[in-house]
């Protein structure tokens, strides 16, 4: 009964440290630290869903560990070799009962983390029947090509150029050359990524998704920006020398802004969209020979 008591003392401020801990946490640390909260609106409407299955993914296995660990360090000190001991201590083999837990627990485990994995994955690549906004991404070494599809439109990028400016640190580079995709608020959109030459990868960390880009494949992303901002974007596949310069930026802007983004790149003469005429590798799979090229675009 003594000893009742004294767990139960000592269990109270265990309990009432742990809810003082997680009441002080900040959104940004019950998501896990990633990118795309900050405390405000996701950015995506798919944020939720892999940060969910990210923080959830990470305190199951910290329970396991701390049972494993906790364990471990009871082994090493119960079953320690004492002063006077000699010979091997009794062994133990062929128990049932264990062996069977460290099989239908690991077990257990996998299928979960499949199955929410599963799940999540089938709704975050689920394409839209009716989106309501199209656009065809290229990745070229070392930058990328936008196509407005819904709108009839290209942006074509160069790569991230160096700043020099006296007053800014090393490795600055020109935001304003830096390519933007621009995307509107709250509407639904079908990215179609396709390559000019090698191997590359779109990636938007605030997204917490990012796709792969191979030549002669097209792969695609479907997404909801519900968060007007910013949010940096790179190549995440090494692709060549100038690979860290491969730099994008993705704008969420408002219906009216994007608008004028499009009448933009009509005033400046960028109609229709830069195809395949401008890809770089030829050697790709098809019923045709291999071809060359000496555009360098």
């Amino acid at each position: 009964m003594r000893h009742n008591r004294r767990f139960r003392w000592a269990a109270v401020p265990v309990a009432a440290m742990v809810a003082l801990v997680l009441a002080g946490c900040s959104q940004a640390q019950l998501n896990g630290f990633l990118p795309g909260f900050n405390g405000k609106t996701p950015v995506t409407n798919h944020t939720e869903r892999v940060s969910g299955l990210w923080v959830t993914s990470w305190i199951v296995l910290l329970l396991v560990g701390l049972v494993v660990w906790g364990l471990i360090i009871w082994c090493v000190i119960v079953y320690r070799r004492r002063k006077g001991q000699t010979g091997l201590p009794v062994q133990l083999r062929y128990n049932m009962p264990i062996e069977i837990f460290y099989t239908i627990v690991p077990f257990v485990l996998i299928i979960g983390f499949f199955a929410f994995t599963t799940r999540d994955q089938d709704a975050i690549e689920k394409p839209y029947a009716h989106p309501d906004l199209t656009v065809q991404v290229y990745g070229k070494q070392w930058s990328w090509d936008f196509n407005y599809l819904t709108d009839n439109v290209y942006d074509p990028g160069i790569q991230a150029q160096p700043d020099d400016k006296a007053d800014l640190p090393s490795g600055s580079v020109v935001e304003s050359e830096i390519p933007t995709l621009y995307l509107p608020v709250d509407k639904k959109v079908t990215i179609k990524l396709n390559s000019r030459d090698v191997i590359h990868s779109f990636w938007v960390p605030a997204f917490l998704y990012k796709k792969d880009v191979f030549p002669g494949h097209t792969n695609y992303m479907y997404l909801e920006p519900t968060r007007e901002g910013t949010f940096a974007g790179k190549c995440a596949e090494l692709c060549g020398e100038y690979h860290s310069a491969m730099l994008f930026n993705v704008k969420v802007v408002s219906e009216d802004e994007y608008q004028q983004h499009i009448q933009d790149l009509r005033d400046r003469g960028y109609t229709g969209k830069l195809g395949a005429d401008y890809d770089r590798n030829r050697n790709v799979p098809g019923p045709g020979a291999p071809t060359t090229t000496t555009n360098n675009e």
